[in-house]
């Protein structure tokens, strides 16, 4: 009778002190991305886990037999199996828009008007599958919006967004009280990002936490390729831009990622279709180096409006 209330307890302690580790990681990472390397730091996160799991349980398997103490270890090694795995379904797996946005204006590129997704366009978006890519599409314009300053910009991209947002039940992410901060830290580029891509990451965490993994990965599909439709059309001859090479270099990571993380959801028709759709950016990609030449970000730049055309038409 003891052992089964020191079983239960323990239980209970171990179920508490994730939730609270995970609160804290998502908390903490969500307005730190400086630290954040999440491939790497969803390992060491999972880490902590294995081992206060393993603490939390040695008053209860000190007093068992060998035998006992193995099984014991084994379903505390599954139960951080399947933590690790809903870390990682349930964490933004790339940099977002707003992320890459901030390279552009590091680059010190002008503002171009008109280059967005035009909000007009989201009216016509009626299926889940539409309206969860281009959810993305307009979180990365609405980044792009918010780190130039251009305020009717963002007002109209909040309306965008919003309109989709309750579409797909998520109208508590995109509120006034998101606005309401983007306005107050207008000035601090820094502030804006930690608050754009917590914004991504609820979206991403919500659609995730609610079995919705295919679209959660449409919305990071359509804001990686509206991120770099930016990219690419920073100025008539993206190539001449100083530093463009290296972010579209950096993309190709995120692009790789994004197609090996979509592979275990190839059975659902909405992730293959989006996909099928990415195939001349992946043979452009596959064509490249460590470095660009001109004609390589010709092709980039080309591929990516073929296939931006495709997902907000």
């Amino acid at each position: 009778m003891f052992k089964t209330q020191a079983v239960i307890q323990i239980r209970k302690m171990q179920i508490y002190l994730f939730q609270n580790i995970y609160y804290f990681y998502r908390q903490f990472f969500g307005t730190h991305l400086e630290i954040l390397n999440r491939p790497k730091m969803k390992k060491i996160f999972a880490g902590v886990i294995i081992t206060m799991l393993i603490l939390s349980s040695v008053a209860y398997t000190s007093c068992k037999n060998r035998a006992a103490q193995k099984e014991q270890q084994q379903e505390e090694l599954d139960q951080v199996g399947q933590i690790e795995k809903q870390i990682e379904s349930n964490v933004y797996p790339l940099p977002t828009s707003a992320e890459v946005i901030k390279m552009l204006t590091d680059l010190e590129v002008g503002f171009i008007i008109g280059i967005s997704n035009p909000v007009d366009n989201v009216k016509k978006y009626f299926s889940s599958t539409t309206r969860a890519v281009n959810l993305g599409v307009y979180g990365a314009d609405l980044s792009y919006a918010t780190l130039y300053n251009m305020q009717q910009e963002v007002i109209n991209n909040m309306s965008a967004i919003r309109s989709l947002a309750n579409e797909l039940n998520m109208s508590k992410i995109y509120n006034e009280e998101l606005y309401d901060k983007i306005k107050q830290n207008f000035d601090n580029r820094d502030q804006l990002v930690s608050i754009l891509t917590t914004a991504f990451n609820d979206t991403y965490a919500y659609l995730a936490e609610n079995d919705q993994q295919p679209l959660a990965l449409l919305v990071v599909g359509g804001a990686w390729v509206e991120g770099m439709y930016l990219t690419t059309h920073v100025s008539e001859a993206a190539y001449q831009v100083a530093g463009i090479s290296k972010v579209l270099l950096e993309q190709k990571k995120s692009f790789d990622l994004f197609l090996e993380i979509t592979q275990p959801y190839m059975n659902d028709a909405s992730v293959s279709d989006f996909v099928k759709q990415l195939e001349p950016i992946k043979t452009v990609y596959a064509g490249i180096g460590t470095s660009l030449s001109d004609q390589n970000i010709k092709d980039i730049t080309a591929a990516i409006t073929t296939v931006r055309a495709k997902i907000v038409e």
